[in-house]
This record gives structure tokens, C-alpha cells and sequence, in this order.
């Protein structure tokens, strides 16, 4: 039995919340007997999980969660998978795997939520010592984790994301009746200092009035922290700039594939999910040389420095000017997306956390596993 921090899957509508949901799609994908306990704080109702999976449910805050989480995972599973806490691995006596994003609170702090910041300062160092395996969802967060915490880089596994958007011909098209029509310029992710979004405002407000008027500015994503720069560079750009908020699935994919240029000019990111995203929809993709993002783009995006503001006007301008550079950078972002998948993301995770068990355990294959039906 292994267990899984499963809590993000129904409470966090992005981000962390859809690498859980996505693992534990692919983990039911697959054929083999291996069995699951999902600790959660409530199911996700979403997706029919077979009887492979079972929920162990807990309310209450953190401080009280994590304790009895690991009360029942010490007796009932015989590895355990981190996917959203550093505090977890300090009270588990079995083997644990640990989910590393990436580490905005010790590289850029002043990016940080403010409580995030806090937390993972004191307790990163001592989940990551005590863990058994670590997963980087990038070469560049396994690059950052050896500059920080060196010893951590020997029990690195490195996977990274995959993706998957609703099918482009769905014959349902209810509830995308609101969306903007095509030629947009968008942008996705929480709205918070690192997603650079006053610097985007400031380079799209460069763009000339007829490139504006023909393709406006919209903003996906739920409120972050930190927003009063961001609010005031929105309300600076008027009826230029669309918030959405946080969308549905369907209605996210249809705007990745209206869009005229998919703009993502972040400061730092653990991997990039929304530039995968724009690219397997066939978007032309602007985001920035730093981190893990040309990990994800390759040749098939336009990079910007994300510092500059002129560089990032100057990329925006570029693909909307130029149509023949859209279609081409479209169809080699949505051939390079192809090899992200949440199948391979799955196997390298199990295969971080086999490395882990004892080999009386039988490496994820004995006791605590049975035939499928």
C-alpha cells in the first residue's frame, strides 16, 4: 500500500491540485497491482477511481492533519508520497518520497507568500534530510535543490510534468458561450509578484493602439498575494485588459487555442504547467530565458528577458506582427508537447519511490498489493 498526500486534488483548483489530480488519473491508467491510500481532507468527486484507491479522510487544520496522517500511513502503507508539505516527512517512519517544485522562499524571497516563506525555511532542511527519495519536477529545481541542500541531489529523481487539454472538437461547446473571441493576447497563472504581471501590462501598454485594439489583453488565474502592484497596473490598462479569474478545464483549453500569442514572461518557475499547456493547444508561446521554462519551450517558443520590459514588448510585437511566425512556432510547440505526458511522470515517480523499499517489501509487488480484477 502506498500512500499519497491527495489533499491538493480537491482543494487547490491549479498549479499542485492538477499535478495530483493528473497523477492519480495516470496511476489508475495503469495495469498493475498495486494498491493506494489517498489521505485527503475531502474525495475528489471528479474522477471514478477503481477499488485500487482508498480515501482516508481528516478535517482540520494542518497542525492536527498532518499528525493523524501519519499515524495511519506509519501502520498502513509502506511508502509514502509528499505532494504538498515538507512537514509530513518529519513524522513518518517509513520510507518517503518528496515532491520538490521549486525553491522560490530560499532564491527569491521577496516573491514568496509570506507564509510559505516561512514554513518551508524551517522545515524544508529536515524533511529533506529525512526522506528517502526526492522528485524535481525539473532539471533546473534539481540544479537549485544541489546548490542548497547538496546532499539532497543523491536521491533526486527528475520528472517532469506532462499534459493533457479537453479534445479541440468536442461537439459541446455550452459554457464557453462568455469567452473572448479569437486574437487575444493571454496569460495564465496566479496572480502574484512572480508571475510578472506588471511588467507584462507595461510592455503590452508599448504595443501600438491598432495592435492593442485588435488584440486585447486577457488574464487567467485566481488572486495570489502581494496583489496591490498588480491591481493597480490592471486598473491602469482599463478596458484593454480582461480578468477572467480562475476558468473551467474546457473553458481554459478553448482559450489557449483562441489566442493570438500566449504570453508567460515569469520571474522563476519549478517547471511552467501553462506554457505546456498553450504549446499542446498549438499556441505561439513568449516566455522568459530563466529556470525551467526553456526546459519546457526548447526551439519551439520565443524567449524574452523577463527583467526588461522592452524585451518583452519587443517579443510580443514580433508574433503578432508576423502570422507565418505564429503558425510556425504553433505547430512546433504542439509537436514538442507531445513528449510531456503524466504517464511517464507517473512511472518516474513510482520508480523513485521502489528505489525506496526494502526489498522484503517486494519492491511495490508483494504484501501489500493483490491482483486486479
Amino acid at each position: 500500500m502506498i500512500g499519497i498526500d491527495a489533499r491538493a486534488a480537491a482543494e487547490v483548483p491549479a498549479g499542485r491540485g492538477r499535478l495530483v489530480r493528473e497523477l492519480l488519473l495516470a496511476l489508475a491508467a495503469r495495469e498493475d497491482r498495486l494498491l493506494y491510500r489517498l489521505y485527503a481532507r475531502r474525495r475528489w468527486e471528479e474522477a471514478e477511481l477503481d477499488d485500487r484507491f482508498s480515501w482516508q479522510l481528516r478535517s482540520g487544520p494542518d497542525a492536527l492533519w498532518h499528525p493523524l496522517a501519519a499515524i495511519d500511513a506509519n501502520r498502513s502503507c509502506v511508502a509514502y508520497l509528499a505532494t504538498n508539505s515538507y512537514l509530513t516527512p518529519w513524522l513518518l517512519r517509513i520510507p518517503t518520497v518528496l515532491i520538490v517544485y521549486d525553491l522560490v522562499p530560499f532564491e527569491q524571497p521577496e516573491l514568496a507568500n509570506r507564509r510559505s516563506l516561512v514554513v518551508e525555511r524551517l522545515t524544508a532542511a529536515g524533511a529533506l534530510r529525512r526522506a528517502a527519495g526526492i522528485v524535481a519536477i525539473s532539471e533546473a529545481t534539481a540544479r537549485s535543490l544541489a546548490a542548497h541542500f547538496g546532499a539532497a541531489a543523491e536521491k533526486c529523481t527528475v520528472a517532469p510534468l506532462g499534459v493533457r487539454l479537453p479534445g479541440a472538437a468536442a461537439p459541446d461547446r455550452s459554457g464557453l458561450e462568455g469567452l473572448p473571441q479569437p486574437g487575444f493576447v493571454l496569460s495564465v497563472g496566479t496572480l502574484e509578484p512572480r508571475k510578472n504581471i506588471p511588467r507584462l501590462i507595461a510592455a503590452y501598454k508599448r504595443l501600438e493602439p491598432a495592435l492593442q485594439e485588435a488584440h486585447p489583453l486577457v488574464l487567467v488565474g485566481p488572486q495570489g498575494w502581494q496583489m496591490g502592484e498588480t491591481w493597480e497596473s490592471i486598473r491602469a490598462l482599463g478596458k484593454r485588459c480582461l480578468v477572467l479569474g480562475h476558468v473551467s478545464d474546457r473553458a481554459l483549453a478553448e482559450l489557449y487555442r483562441r489566442c493570438a500569442a500566449f504570453c508567460y514572461p515569469s520571474l522563476g518557475e519549478g517547471f511552467g504547467l501553462p506554457v505546456l499547456e498553450a504549446m499542446a493547444a498549438g499556441a505561439a508561446v513568449i516566455t522568459s530565458d530563466l529556470s525551467s521554462l526553456p526546459e519546457v519551450g526548447g526551439d519551439a517558443v520565443e524567449y524574452v528577458d523577463p527583467r526588461e520590459v522592452a524585451s518583452i514588448a519587443a517579443g510580443i510585437e514580433r508574433i503578432l506582427r508576423d502570422p507565418l511566425r505564429r503558425e510556425e512556432l504553433g505547430k512546433r510547440a504542439r509537436e514538442r508537447a507531445l513528449s510531456f505526458t503524466w504517464e511517464r511522470f507517473a512511472e518516474r515517480v513510482l520508480e523513485a519511490i521502489s528505489a525506496t523499499i526494502a526489498p522484503s517489501a517486494a519492491a511495490l509487488g508483494g504484501a501489500h498489493t493483490r491482483e486486479r480484477r
